[in-house]
């Protein structure tokens, strides 16, 4: 596997789970902690792009006449969720998967379409943006937002067979040791 590549390259590319069985632990562990922090990424990522798409669709309800407070107080419950929540989940549910708080360790912010859409002036010009400027951006977060997130179901998807190796590796390791029945 090449370090140079970008490492969601790396945790999607093949090669990271061929002959998954002959792997030795060590590295197998590795490989989980790389998907690990790229789905951590991918999952802050989602969270700064849903925050925007809130804070959008709040600026439209708002302009139609269907909210009276201002962004800025309603920021708090825009942010949680309480406020609008997804469809299909319920208001104030969580994710269905652990959710890590801390930041994680993100690259350098460069040439990524993520990049250029997270770094935009877009909530600085909210107040100034025209309906149909509303509107595209949603759509150009949105559409990313799904990128993303397919993403993350990829990298989860592996995640998850990495992890189930590891196990099966430690039940097999244990045998019936008394450790196992703890």
């Amino acid at each position: 596997m090449q370090s140079e590549r970008r490492r969601i390259d790396q945790v999607k590319d093949a090669e990271f789970l061929d002959n998954i069985t002959a792997i030795p632990i060590d590295e197998l562990r590795s490989r989980r902690d790389l998907a690990e922090e790229v789905e951590t990424e991918l999952s802050y990522y989602r969270r700064l792009l849903h925050g925007r798409l809130d804070v959008l669709a709040f600026e439209q309800r708002r302009r139609r006449g269907e909210e009276d407070r201002s962004l800025i107080d309603a920021l708090t419950e825009i942010l949680t969720g309480h406020d609008n929540p997804r469809p299909g989940q319920p208001a104030g549910a969580g994710p269905g998967r652990h959710l890590t708080i801390e930041l994680p360790d993100l690259p350098l912010q460069g040439r990524r379409h993520l990049d250029r859409i997270l770094g935009n002036d877009l909530m600085i010009r909210l107040g100034e943006m025209s309906e149909d400027e509303l509107i595209e951006a949603r759509e150009e977060l949105a559409s990313l937002e799904s990128e993303i997130s397919a993403y993350r179901v990829e990298v989860q998807a592996i995640l998850d067979r990495l992890q189930a190796e590891v196990v099966h590796r430690y039940k097999t390791e244990l045998g019936d040791s008394p450790l196992r029945q703890t």
